[in-house]
This record gives structure tokens, C-alpha cells and sequence, in this order.
């Protein structure tokens, strides 16, 4: 064989090689980054559902879902818990696009008969010190809404004080309080709206994203 095939054999095994290594790094590299995902995820769902709310893993049974009017722009995960087999709770990710700084990103956990579980604020740009206190970590605030359905107060009372309604709002952030309140509302009307079919292998037909 001739040095300059000989040449070209090498340089093509270790081509070959550092093409191999790179895929296998990068493989290895994605599988840790889903589960570092996928436990921030469990994590998140932890702090909107009550313990023994479902017995199988949450992440088991989860689909996309649109609806701009209820949820906000962008596609928003539903998931879908069980308990001894029956429909237990559902927690949706939801946008409220008017906050002070810039949408919010909530999950909000509701049992079956409508009943809020919790809601935690998964992004925003909200002021700090002020509207930032939305956050379940800074101010107990977003705890009020635990326990409370579409009857507890009715529909339109789901407002802050100051503008007519049963909820608190955080001192110097009434629009980030308001946004998030209402916010929670359209998540109930949706449930409210769709009851069970939630639950059906792919979700209601007029939930299904393009």
C-alpha cells in the first residue's frame, strides 16, 4: 500500500472515529439534559398537587393542547393523573400574556369536581421586589388560591379587591395579582368547559394544536 493511501486510510479511520465519539457524546450529552428536565418537571408538579393525589408518574400521561382565549398563545401541557385507575386531578401550564413586565407562565393542579390544588409561577419578568412576590418561594400570596372553584366566588368576582372581586393583590403589583388571578379563572372555564373529555386518549378535538 502506498504512504499516501496508507495516509488517507488513517486519516479516514480517525475521521470516522472523532465522528462516532462526538455522536455518542452528544446522545449521552441529550439523555441527561431530558432527565434533568424531566425531574424539574416532577418537581414542579410536586407544589400544585397535593401527596397521594395519583399513583403512577405524572409525566406517564401528558398531552399538548391550544387554546389562546383560556390558556394563551403557545402550546401548554396537560397532564392527566389517576388514582386507583379513575381521573384524579389535572394540571395545566397556562400564560397570562398581560403581566406587568411580560407574560407569566403558571401551572395550575384542579381536581375533578373543579377544585384549585395549587399554582405556582413557573417564569415571568415581573418587578423585583414588587411583582416578583408572585413567586410561591418569595410571598405565600399565590396560596390563596387553593381550595377556591368557578361557584367559590363566582366567575366574576375572580378579580383582585380593587377591582371588584374576592382576591387579594400583592402591595405595588395590582397588575401582576390581576393577571394571575384571571389567569386562573380561564383555566377553571376551560376545565369547566371540556369536564371529561380531558381525560380522552388525545384530549378534546377543539383543544388539538395545528
Amino acid at each position: 500500500m502506498s504512504p499516501p493511501i496508507a495516509a488517507g486510510l488513517r486519516l479516514g479511520l480517525l475521521a470516522g472515529t472523532a465522528v462516532a465519539l462526538l455522536a455518542a457524546i452528544h446522545a449521552l450529552t441529550r439523555e441527561r439534559i431530558a432527565e434533568s428536565q424531566r425531574r424539574l418537571e416532577r418537581q414542579a408538579l410536586a407544589e400544585v398537587l397535593p401527596p397521594g393525589r395519583h399513583d403512577h408518574d405524572p409525566l406517564a400521561d401528558v398531552i399538548e393542547i391550544c387554546d389562546e382565549a383560556q390558556l394563551g398563545p403557545g402550546r401548554h401541557r396537560l397532564y392527566r393523573l389517576r388514582r386507583l385507575g379513575q381521573p384524579s386531578a389535572l394540571v395545566v401550564h397556562a400564560v397570562a400574556p398581560d403581566g406587568y413586565s411580560g407574560p407569566i407562565a403558571l401551572m395550575v393542579g384542579v381536581d375533578v369536581a373543579g377544585k384549585v390544588l395549587g399554582v405556582r409561577v413557573t417564569e415571568h419578568r415581573e418587578t423585583p421586589g414588587l411583582g416578583d412576590a408572585i413567586e410561591a418561594a418569595k410571598n405565600p400570596w399565590i396560596r390563596q388560591f387553593e381550595g377556591r372553584s368557578l361557584g367559590d366566588p363566582p366567575a366574576e368576582r375572580w378579580r383582585v379587591g380593587r377591582r371588584g372581586g374576592d382576591f387579594d393583590a400583592l402591595l405595588g403589583a395590582t397588575v401582576s395579582s390581576q393577571a394571575v388571578t384571571e389567569a386562573v379563572r380561564r383555566v377553571l372555564e376551560l376545565i369547566e368547559r371540556e369536564g371529561t373529555s380531558l381525560f380522552s386518549e388525545d384530549g378534546p378535538e377543539t383543544l388539538r394544536c395545528p
